[in-house]
């Protein structure tokens, strides 16, 4: 039985890690604008305060790890009133060595390393649409020794830098989605995971992704009516089953279409199609264009459709 998660890190193709320390004193107050790509970041001394776009306000502090798996906009700020400080991420992503907000001299109130990476995969919208759009894990050791490999990878440049950074990242990522709690957490794939009900049905639909499933079937090894299987399953995963199937066989699709040299038919046969056709005219439907010019773009390196 294959783990979904790890399917999904898998194909979004986490890439390009990137790190450095941020710190601040005093009154202090910034606000990011939208980012999209991953990020993270976690407290090593003192507390902030953090508010994400769409979330209610928190306190962090040292031991959190905060990742934001499509970046939305969001504030930092220490805790006295000032007014905040706008920048732009893609500019301040250049900026070289530590970033100091408030007070310049004396001994910082919070110190935090901040990070963000790149998800290689054309799907990283569908992909990251089935994980919690906020996780904040709070005193979890091996998360915290897997950002200090980090922080200490991205500062040194060492003989095989890139390959560990890559490894690393989707540690940090499997590290933090199991440090969150799945079965109050937002609609999505760790909440389908952590119901007892569902997870059997998640974990089939990956494993078997060729097989021609019904919702009765699986509601049937989900020990479940049909009706109450499609209502908890569409409540908890934040998709109706059959949607979620059909999203999960158009990235595994796309993967091989970009990854091996096969023909349609058997693309069509591996994702649970009968024939090229039937394949061809839900692929279209579905991302845009057919397979075979997806596939062309693809080995012409040429930008292709999300």
């Amino acid at each position: 039985m294959v783990d979904p998660l790890s399917e999904v890190i898998a194909l979004l193709q986490p890439r390009a890690v990137f790190s450095r320390p941020i710190s601040g004193a005093g009154r202090w107050g910034v606000r990011y604008s939208a980012f999209g790509e991953p990020s993270f970041c976690a407290v090593l001394q003192g507390a902030c305060r953090l508010a994400v776009d769409g979330h209610r306000p928190m306190t962090i502090e040292a031991g959190d790890f905060v990742l934001l798996p499509a970046t939305p906009g969001f504030s930092m700020a220490g805790f006295e009133t000032t007014r905040f400080e706008r920048l732009d991420p893609r500019v301040m992503s250049q900026v070289i060595g530590e970033v100091r907000h408030g007070r310049r001299g004396g001994r910082p109130d919070v110190r935090l390393l901040g990070g963000w990476f790149v998800f290689n995969s054309p799907d990283a919208g569908m992909l990251t649409s089935l994980l919690p759009s906020l996780i904040h894990v709070r005193g979890v050791e091996r998360l915290a020794t897997v950002v200090g490999l980090v922080g200490d990878e991205t500062s040194e440049s060492r003989p095989g830098r890139e390959l560990v950074l890559n490894r690393l990242v989707e540690v940090l990522l499997i590290e933090a989605l199991r440090a969150q709690p799945g079965d109050d957490g937002p609609a999505g794939l760790l909440r389908g995971l952590a119901d007892p009900r569902l997870a059997p049905a998640i974990r089939q639909m990956h494993t078997h992704v060729a097989r021609q499933w019904t919702v009765a079937a699986l509601a049937t090894g989900s020990a479940l009516s049909r009706s109450a299987f499609f209502a908890r399953f569409t409540r908890t995963v934040g998709r109706t089953p059959m949607d979620y199937l059909l999203a999960w066989r158009m990235a595994v699709a796309k993967d091989l279409l970009r990854r091996t040299d096969i023909s349609i038919g058997e693309v069509a046969q591996r994702v649970g199609y009968g024939s090229g056709s039937t394949f061809s005219t839900a692929f279209s439907r579905q991302v845009g264009q057919s397979p075979r010019h997806y596939s062309r773009e693809i080995s012409s390196g040429e930008p292709v459709a999300p």
